[in-house]
C-alpha cells in the first residue's frame, strides 16, 4: 500500500525555487560585468592556453558588452540572493533541519558508494535517509559557496568601505578570482543537479515542488508500528498452523 509522506517544508521549497532564477540572473549579469575585463586564463611562458572566456563564447550566446546594465542587475539581485540565503540558513538552524543536512563522520565514505551506484558500478544502494551522503556534502558545500560569494562580492563591490573584508580575501584581485571561481562552481553544480533530478524521477521532483512524496507504507510507518504489525502477522500465522 502506498501512502503520502511529507518531505520538504514550504519555506525550504520556497527558498530553493527563489534561489534558482535569482542565481541565474546573478550569473547572467556577472558575465556582463566580467566581459568588460575578462582577464583570467591559463598561460605558460606568456602563451595563453585557455582564456575565460574566448570572444566566440560571448558572440555565440549573444552576450552584449553592457557593463552598466550588468552592474545594475547584479547589485539589485544580490540583495534577493542574500536575504533568501539568510532565510534558508536561519530556518535550517532553528528548525533542526541541519541535523539531516550536515555531513557526518561516515558521509565521505558513503558518498563514494553513492557515486559508484550512480555510475552503475555498484548494485547495492547505500543507506538512504532524507538526503544521502553525497547530497549532504554537495548541499553543505553550496551553502558555504554562497557565503563565499557574499563575502567576496562585498570585497569587490565596495573595496574601500569594506577594506577589511577585502584584506581578509587576500586583496581586491584575489577576491575577484575567488568570486569568479565560485561562479564557475555554481554552473557545474547546476548541471550535475539537473541531471541528478532527472535520474531520480518524478516522485523526487514532486517532493521539491509539492512537499510530499509517495512511498510504500512500510517505509512511512514508525519503527514501533512496524514491529507491532510484524508481531500481529506472526500471531495470525501461528493460529492458522494450529
Amino acid at each position: 500500500m502506498k501512502v503520502i509522506k511529507e518531505k520538504h517544508s514550504l519555506l525550504m521549497r520556497w527558498t530553493h525555487w527563489v534561489n534558482f532564477p535569482v542565481l541565474a540572473i546573478m550569473i547572467w549579469s556577472g558575465l556582463f560585468i566580467y566581459w568588460a575585463n575578462d582577464a583570467y586564463g591559463i598561460s605558460i611562458f606568456n602563451v595563453t592556453l585557455i582564456k575565460f572566456f574566448p570572444e566566440w563564447f560571448y558572440n555565440y550566446f549573444h552576450i552584449p558588452q553592457r557593463l552598466a546594465e550588468g552592474m545594475a542587475f547584479h547589485f539589485l539581485f544580490m540583495w534577493f540572493f542574500f536575504i533568501n540565503g539568510l532565510l534558508y540558513i536561519s530556518y535550517t538552524l532553528f528548525s533542526g533541519a541541519w541535523r539531516e543536512l550536515l555531513p557526518n563522520k561516515n558521509s565521505f565514505k558513503e558518498a563514494w558508494l553513492v557515486l559508484l551506484h550512480d555510475l552503475h558500478i555498484r548494485k547495492t544502494i547505500p543507506p538512504q535517509k532524507k538526503y544521502n551522503a553525497a547530497q549532504r556534502i554537495a548541499y553543505t558545500a553550496i551553502i558555504l559557496m554562497g557565503m563565499g560569494s557574499v563575502i567576496t562580492g562585498l570585497a569587490i563591490y565596495k573595496p574601500v568601505q569594506f577594506y577589511w573584508i577585502c584584506w581578509l580575501c587576500g586583496g581586491y584581485h584575489f577576491a575577484r578570482i575567488l568570486h569568479f571561481a565560485l561562479t564557475i562552481g555554481y554552473v557545474f553544480f547546476f548541471l550535475i543537479h539537473i541531471v541528478q533530478v532527472a535520474l531520480a524521477g518524478w516522485n523526487n521532483f514532486r517532493a521539491v515542488v509539492a512537499g510530499f512524496e509517495v512511498v510504500e507504507e512500510s517505509q512511512h510507518l514508525p519503527e514501533q508500528v512496524t514491529i507491532q504489525k510484524t508481531e500481529e502477522n506472526n500471531e495470525n500465522t501461528a493460529q492458522k498452523e494450529a
